[in-house]
């Protein structure tokens, strides 16, 4: 293998669990984490490396129990994957585990861009057909990690580029309003905790089973996420941050489990003052925590023991 290209963390604006009740989602890339494909020497390998070694061979045991059917038509070069693990593949990567910005994505992405025999090709082989085929056998690679996978994360990871998904099913690549120094920001918080996706979207499986929560979902969650995303790519500022207090308030009530509870005074600190609004970066229970401000120099006082990282500002 020559040397392996960088796949970039991502991260979900807009679509946390909705995703997986038919509304809209916006994702990003995040160039500041990333992961790629390394060989470590055979006599000086770290505890690291070799946890990694040994999570790939146990992925890649996965992969060869999985049956080539219609929709998940992906084969793989298991004898080359299978020699590289043996002389100490591994995944070098700066992407926190737990922390709702795609590590498993990003290796899912790795492992499908390296070593699947009849790959779609972001340069020459895709097109807005077979972008949710695409998207589906990532899923079925990643749900390896989490039991459940919509697809998104990995799928990010590997194209590189912001993708939308509206309504549940239709994909398109789409061009971020331009990044300027403008008043508003789009910030993450580190819990300093990881959180447990595995747990975070059984919970939210069972809470599903629900009726009365379903309708709340469809029609207020998703009501509120699409209207973010809307107003998010429209330019609609105001709009935007009516719609994510909305939002903010309907996660906290709802999700509030998957909120880290020593996050919980902050939370409602930017509801009731209106200079921020927090919301899920993943799917909870630790890891970051994504924020949106109107006037993020304004807000910065609340929010400075927290230490935000902005990673967009409009």
């Amino acid at each position: 293998m020559s040397s392996s290209p960088l796949y970039y963390a991502k991260i979900l604006l807009f679509g946390e669990y909705g995703i997986i009740n038919d509304s809209s989602a916006l994702s990003i890339p995040y160039g500041n984490f990333f992961g790629s494909f390394k060989f470590f020497p055979s006599d000086s390998a770290t505890e690291e490396q070799l946890t990694s070694n040994q999570h790939l061979r146990q992925f890649t045991d996965y992969l060869k129990k999985m049956p080539v059917t219609e929709e998940f038509f992906t084969t793989f070069d298991f004898e080359r994957l299978d020699a590289d693990i043996a002389r100490g593949l591994y995944f070098d990567s700066s992407i926190p585990q737990g922390f709702g910005v795609g590590s498993s994505g990003a290796l899912v992405a790795a492992v499908y861009d390296n070593y699947s025999t009849n790959k779609i090709d972001p340069d020459t082989t895709l097109n807005i057909n077979n972008l949710p085929k695409l998207r589906h056998q990532l899923a079925v690679m990643e749900s390896y990690f989490h039991g459940k996978s919509s697809g998104m994360d990995p799928l990010i990871c590997y194209l590189k580029i912001p993708v939308i998904l509206q309504s549940g099913h239709s994909l398109n690549p789409i061009t971020l309003p331009e990044s300027k120094a403008g008043s508003s920001a789009i910030f993450l918080i580190n819990s300093g905790m990881p959180g447990k996706t595995h747990s975070m979207v059984t919970l939210f499986m069972e809470k599903m089973k629900n009726e009365g929560f379903r309708k709340l979902l469809k029609n207020q969650f998703v009501k509120y996420n699409d209207a973010c995303i809307e107003a998010f790519l429209n330019g609609e500022i105001s709009g935007l941050f009516k719609n994510l207090k909305k939002l903010s308030r309907w996660v906290f009530t709802h999700f509030n489990p998957m909120i880290p509870e020593h996050l919980h005074s902050l939370w409602l600190q930017g509801l009731e003052t209106n200079q921020f609004y927090l919301k899920l970066c993943g799917s909870g229970g630790g890891g970051f925590i994504l924020g949106f401000s109107p006037d993020f120099d304004k807000a910065h006082h609340l929010l400075k023991p927290y230490n935000p990282e902005v990673i967009y500002r409009f």
